[in-house]
């Protein structure tokens, strides 16, 4: 019905371009974004398969997160496009691209800390179905609907955290957190899900835990993830294909076996280390 809308008001473009790929449930091109003379993006390409983990890696100031941004709607590319299941949203608000599947998750995890972990997800679920924002929602009095607080409750024991439902957010530990919105954003039924260092301060058991549950994302929820971590460990053993991106282009592009074995890729990683050795 969403769809249908989006289409009606001439926001969603269907593009008949045969060079993109059909497999692919988000495709980018050609994406530029600067902030003044600063060029952060300079003509990303890529896609997500269907049903696939894809990992974004590259040093720090790589232009991750704003890629992230950018496929997320959160702000908007100076040039290139975005499709979603073929069709164009690059001109679409993130709001707009969450009603039509898009998930994400932060580097520091966005939940309401005065509220309950059943509470957080039961306003995820009810602005999915009721249409209404979650700006603003915040020391609200809430009465969870039966059926929503079911649903609720079942999405927080998908993610481990069913005997943590009725504590306080802010009283969670990190990783905890970091699960609470990896439930919240399971919540909006997303087909494609970003994820913004999901593993960042987390200790090492709460990520081999975070670990299991992505790869759920896709082997039983058939969602599709794409991912950005620094931890190479997790990558590999996550990642279906990698896209390698250092000073706002991508250098190289595969599978994680074509990756380990990319010269330029260890340049970018081991240049400096290299060098250090020389000296």
């Amino acid at each position: 019905m969403v769809e249908e809308a989006l289409v009606a008001d001439h926001q969603v473009q269907f593009c008949s371009d045969p060079g993109w790929p059909r497999d692919s449930i988000v495709a980018a091109k050609g994406l530029y974004k600067s902030y003044g003379a600063i060029h952060v993006l300079k003509g990303v390409s890529l896609d997500i398969h269907r049903g696939e983990t894809h990992a974004v890696i590259g040093p720090n100031g790589a232009g991750k997160t704003t890629l992230f941004k950018v496929l997320s709607g959160e702000i908007l590319a100076d040039a290139g496009e975005v499709l979603l299941n073929g069709s164009s949203v690059a001109q679409l608000d993130g709001y707009k691209r969450a009603r039509l599947g898009v998930g994400r998750t932060f580097q520091v995890a966005r939940v309401f800390s005065e509220l309950t972990a059943l509470e957080n997800v039961s306003l995820a679920i009810e602005s999915r179905t009721a249409g209404a924002g979650l700006r603003g929602l915040v020391n609200v009095d809430i009465r969870l609907p039966a059926c929503v607080a079911t649903e609720a409750a079942r999405i927080l024991a998908d993610v481990g955290m069913a005997s943590k439902r009725h504590e306080q957010a802010g009283l969670l530990a990190y990783g905890d957190r970091k699960q609470l919105e990896l439930a919240m954003c399971l919540s909006l039924r997303p087909r494609v899900m970003f994820l913004d260092e999901p593993m960042a301060g987390m200790s090492p058991g709460d990520r081999a835990a975070a670990v299991v549950l992505i790869r759920r994302l896709s082997q039983e929820f058939g969602i599709s993830v794409l991912l950005t971590e620094h931890d190479m460990d997790v990558v590999f053993a996550l990642a279906d294909r990698i896209t390698v991106m250092n000073y706002g282009e991508v250098i190289a592009s595969g599978t994680p076996d074509m990756i380990r074995s990319s010269a330029t890729v260890r340049e970018v990683y081991l240049g400096e280390e290299d060098r250090n050795a020389r000296n």
